[in-house]
């Protein structure tokens, strides 16, 4: 087991693929064969973003998509043949990136935390951690968010307290436990594939 503290002051900001916002990137991993890191060689990313005008998302073929308010409220997701509504923050829609989806936001701007993942490449869940208790933890990567306030976890037998907007990077080569002691935490988990 790895374990990495990231703090928001180490986070890095980069523009929306449609240059419509900005995403603070939290966390990445883009394919080890490529010199330059770029939406092509994405495996896995997990950010943070506000949305703080209705307009259009960005088009992204093969990727998989999971978003989540964690500030705000209202936040609804049109495509031509469905809704996804996020209008209660710590709601999980998953969507794809080939959809054509334009937003509507029905009570001012929204911070929402995204996970997405080249299709085939890797597995990705996004949850909300409200109540205090455990939750097993698979083989693969886990990214424990402190999406308001800081909150303490316990990892087997460790206490970790993470900051106000700060990330508790896990990664794990085996199975392990995850306990909400207080607060409020987004997780996000990615298990590589192929």
């Amino acid at each position: 087991m790895k374990t990495t503290l990231l703090k928001s002051d180490d986070y890095t900001r980069s523009p929306w693929k449609n240059g419509g916002g900005v995403f603070t990137d939290i966390a990445d991993a883009h394919r080890a064969d490529v010199p330059v890191k770029d939406w092509d060689s994405l495996l896995w990313r997990f950010a943070s973003t506000p949305i703080v005008a209705p307009g259009p998302f960005s088009h992204m073929p093969g990727i998989d998509r999971l978003q989540m308010v964690v500030d705000g409220r209202g936040l609804v997701l049109r495509a031509p043949t469905r809704e996804f509504d996020e209008r209660e923050p710590f709601t999980t829609v998953r969507f794809t990136g080939e959809l054509e989806i334009v937003t509507e936001l029905e009570a001012g701007p929204v911070e929402v935390v995204n996970l997405m993942a080249r299709r085939g490449a890797a597995e990705i869940e996004l949850l909300a951690l409200r109540e205090p208790g455990d939750r097993p933890l698979a083989a693969g990567t886990h990214l424990v968010y402190a999406a308001r306030g800081d909150c303490r976890v316990r990892l087997d037998r460790e206490d970790v307290a993470i900051p106000d907007r700060g990330t508790l990077k896990v990664e794990l080569t085996g199975t392990s436990k995850l306990t909400l002691v207080s607060g409020l935490a987004v997780l996000g988990s990615i298990r590589l594939v192929g």
